[in-house]
């Protein structure tokens, strides 16, 4: 019965290196992994289930990359992606990006050494050097964008309409009779952004209200919201209404008004975007736009697995359903 030793002897590697293919992999250049595989083909050296794995360099295990794990509209969609995974028998590295290019290049690094068997990016940047990979195999690839739908990244993707959606908060707001409307964007080097911009310019020139629009730009952070709320409220002609691109910008916009002695819905109202688990329980509850964000992160790892079991080559992109969830924070405004 062959032995790691009898490996090590036939690839040509020491036993630490052995060791640490057969648990996982991890630091282990392409080349030496293909020899100590090869070696245990040829030796039948098969320990446990592991041997398995190592006759498909297959891992069971996947990477997540997200730009703010603090923020809960992610949160919920990791909980979606460790849910399906589990079930499906991967296991989900998690790496916390942030606006760090560093960051995302080192979890890269795992997936081009073959130490993950696929990636779900969750922010709209692709890490620089998995882009040739993406130029050799395209759709075929084992990366898969959530929520930062664009053609440019050539991946399959899972995501909302989201110039729809924020078309139908204006759409709601100017219903309401509100023709003053602040709007407080996310990055707009994102494209969901750009999308939502897209949505909100398209309802205010359908209502022959785009002259009123007062558009600031925020990165999605509750602190942004509150800034760029309080320089909405302290303009000589107020918005009635301020529709911010993320849950958390309208948290920060709500503690602007409160700061600046205004009440809200009955001086400005405030429209946030995800439907994040607080925005049913604030002072005033907040009307928002409900994204599926378990269903996301769930539909991510499902076409992930396609990739990696089923050979899917085609690049699919699929449109969740959205909905305005409508709660306290928004009234008609004052006469």
């Amino acid at each position: 019965m062959s032995t790691i030793q009898d490996v090590a002897k036939l690839a040509g590697v020491s036993t630490a290196t052995v060791s640490r293919v057969l648990n996982g992999y991890a630091h282990v250049s392409p080349p030496v992994l293909e020899k100590v595989v090869g070696a245990i083909e040829q030796l039948g050296y098969e320990p446990n289930q592991m041997a398995k794995s190592l006759r498909t360099l297959k891992t069971s295990r996947i990477i997540v990359t997200v730009p703010d794990i603090a923020n809960p509209f992610f949160a919920n969609i990791i909980r979606g992606v460790e849910e399906a995974a589990q079930v499906a028998g991967y296991t989900v590295l998690l790496g916390d990006v942030g606006s760090t290019p560093d960051s995302e290049e080192a979890y890269a690094g795992l997936l081009r050494r073959k130490e993950a068997d696929g990636m779900i990016f969750l922010g709209h940047t692709l890490p620089a050097s998995l882009n040739d990979l993406i130029a050799r195999k395209g759709a075929a690839a084992p990366v898969v964008n959530g929520c930062e739908f664009s053609a440019d990244l050539a991946v399959s993707s899972v995501h909302i309409d989201n110039a729809g959606a924020a078309r139908e908060a204006m759409d709601y707001l100017y219903a309401l009779g509100h023709r003053r409307i602040g709007i407080i964007t996310g990055d707009l080097r994102s494209p969901i952004s750009r999308d939502r911009l897209q949505g909100v310019n398209d309802s205010a020139r359908t209502h022959g209200r785009a002259s009123d629009l007062t558009i600031v730009t925020g990165d999605y952070s509750i602190e942004s919201g509150v800034e760029l709320a309080a320089r909405l409220a302290g303009l000589a002609t107020r918005p009635t209404a301020i529709f911010c691109f993320s849950d958390d910008m309208a948290f920060g916009a709500l503690h602007a008004l409160r700061q600046a002695g205004l009440n809200c819905p009955g001086d400005v109202s405030v429209v946030g975007f995800d439907d994040v688990r607080l925005a049913q329980f604030g002072a005033p509850t907040l009307t928002t736009i409900r994204q599926p964000m378990r269903e996301i992160g769930a539909r991510t790892v499902e076409l992930l697995i396609g990739i990696i079991e089923n050979g899917v080559t085609e690049r699919i992109n699929i449109t969740l359903d959205h909905k305005l969830i409508i709660r306290d924070s928004t009234a008609p405004p004052k006469p």
